[in-house]
């Protein structure tokens, strides 16, 4: 049988639920990688969302760096989701204390590291603010052709989620997403017309409490606390948003997927941090983007609960 080839990955966030959720994912396929995690503010404060990237990775037994990337936005100041995420920003199940110290590097220096190293182009998976990737890009754009994808949950081509016009990933820096989508780079867009269709319902994630494996249990706690407020928002279920960056990757054939030019609104009264979608080439401008549009839902949730069922015999 021959080996599996691998492709190396960098995940860059800001955990947070769905982010934390999204790199289990990561961790149980096969054909990942996984090289770096770096961290970002977003969801909470840098100081927060690193102790929980440490905690995540000591619970998933990776062998791995967390670097601290960017404590702030390119312009402007932070916003963070401390309703959402609670006040660590990983609210919900207890986890393991870090078992491998903090990076020396920073989040862009260790990005840069892996790409010189990779003999293979790196795929970035980023589900924060995209500080980080563009400060990557500004401090070392002879780096660009060693980067085979930029895989991101941000944006919204039909709505908004923090404000109307604008989702929360995007809000927080849209300088960064500007940077990031004028690149060149080529990019995946993981935004609201996918997420907010990406809903795992409560009887969802009890399939994934019931596999009774000690991630398993984590996962739908934290699903359990990630929807307190989704629900008094209206939602029937949990808005899964950043495993899709991660899903679309691996299963394409469960989503629809379009190409688009993709620009990002910086001023404005109403719509900054927008993302606008060329729809019928009124630019003229080429594609600079893949759009997840849609998916299957129920096949979503099977390969969720699949990846939480690889866990059995896990210790933690």
């Amino acid at each position: 049988m021959s080996e599996i080839k691998k492709r190396p990955i960098i995940l860059d966030g800001d955990p947070g639920h769905d982010d934390a959720i999204g790199w289990v994912l990561a961790a149980t396929i096969p054909e990942f990688e996984i090289k770096a995690i770096t961290t970002v503010a977003g969801n909470q404060t840098l100081e927060k969302v690193t102790y929980n990237a440490r905690r995540i990775a000591a619970l998933l037994h990776l062998d791995i760096e967390v670097a601290k990337g960017r404590n702030k936005p390119l312009c402007g100041d932070l916003i963070i989701a401390p309703n959402f995420h609670g006040e660590t920003g990983l609210d919900g199940p207890a986890l393991p204390e870090p078992d491998h110290e903090l990076s020396k590097l920073s989040a862009i220096e260790k990005m840069a590291e892996v790409l010189r190293e990779s003999e293979e182009k790196v795929t970035i998976i980023t589900t924060g603010a995209q500080t980080n990737v563009a400060a990557l890009l500004l401090a070392h754009p002879e780096l660009k052709e060693k980067i085979a994808l930029i895989s991101t949950m941000g944006g919204g081509l039909r709505n908004g989620n923090w404000t109307s016009g604008a989702e929360f990933n995007i809000l927080v820096d849209p300088e960064a997403a500007y940077t990031v989508y004028h690149s060149g780079v080529p990019l995946q867009m993981c935004g609201l017309d996918v997420t907010e269709k990406a809903l795992v319902y409560p009887e969802d994630w009890e399939r994934i409490r019931a596999l009774h494996n000690p991630i398993a249990e984590v996962v739908a706690g934290w699903f359990d606390f990630f929807f307190i407020h989704v629900k008094s928002l209206g939602w029937a279920g949990a808005t899964t948003h950043d495993p899709c960056a991660v899903m679309s990757l691996i299963h394409p054939e469960i989503f629809d997927i379009r190409d688009y030019y993709v620009d990002i609104e910086l001023s404005g009264n109403y719509c900054r941090g927008a993302t606008v979608a060329d729809y019928n080439n009124r630019t003229g401008n080429a594609p600079n983007c893949r759009c997840v549009m849609d998916l299957d839902r129920e096949k979503f949730v099977d390969y969720l609960v699949e990846a939480c069922a690889k866990f059995e015999g896990w210790e933690v």
